[in-house]
């Protein structure tokens, strides 16, 4: 794909990743299409950022989002370079991603949500982000030597079962409408299995 090096991984990297997270695969399990504005929560040095950037296209918009200044600070500096501009990155708060209200057809949150402390009071604002029939997709590995633990103490691992995030979505008014419990092995590693789903909003125009 050819990134340039001012990104943290290499393009080298970053093309591996396309295979085993099945990039095309989790832009089709949102629906996402040319034209959409989507948000990346913990965009990080901007991986999906700039694949969600070439999938919507010069009309759509991608919001970067994280709590690490210096991250956006390469998100926007990679942007500028590559001569891309239907990015806009958006420092967000712990408790709050800062996403413009109803304007959103899908969120990402992937690999960020078990880092995530006030979860509930995150899920409500990207629930308030969001348009109607709007798209939250979660994307998490569950590490072996964790499974039947709480969530403290997965998420303390820094990975997190799809059971605990499920229940946290109900409560917070969402209903998932696809998962995919066997979304492959995160970064070749074994015991390390990754796991996604796709939520929407109950009372967003269900």
């Amino acid at each position: 794909m050819g990134y340039p090096t001012l990104a943290q991984y290499t393009s080298d990297d970053w093309e591996d990743r396309d295979q085993w997270m099945r990039v095309s695969t989790l832009m089709e399990f949102a629906e996402v299409g040319e034209g959409d504005q989507v948000a990346d929560v913990g965009c990080h040095e901007g991986y999906l950022t700039f694949h969600l950037s070439k999938k919507v296209g010069v009309l759509g918009k991608v919001f970067a989002v994280d709590v690490v200044s210096s991250r956006l600070d390469h998100v926007k500096a990679l942007a500028k370079e590559k001569r891309i501009g239907n990015i806009k990155v958006v420092l967000g708060d712990y408790d709050n991603p800062n996403l413009p209200v109803g304007q959103l057809d899908a969120v990402f949150v992937v690999d960020t949500y078990h880092e995530i402390e006030d979860y509930l009071e995150v899920l409500s604002h990207i629930k308030t982000a969001l348009k109607p029939r709007g798209r939250l997709l979660i994307l998490e590995k569950l590490k072996d030597f964790a499974k039947g633990k709480s969530r403290e103490s997965q998420a303390a691992s820094h990975t997190l079962s799809s059971e605990y995030v499920k229940k946290e979505l109900e409560r917070s008014g969402f209903e998932v409408v696809k998962q995919d419990l066997d979304f492959g092995t995160w970064n070749h590693e074994p015991g390390k299995q990754m796991w996604a789903l796709v939520a929407i909003a109950l009372d967003n125009g269900k």
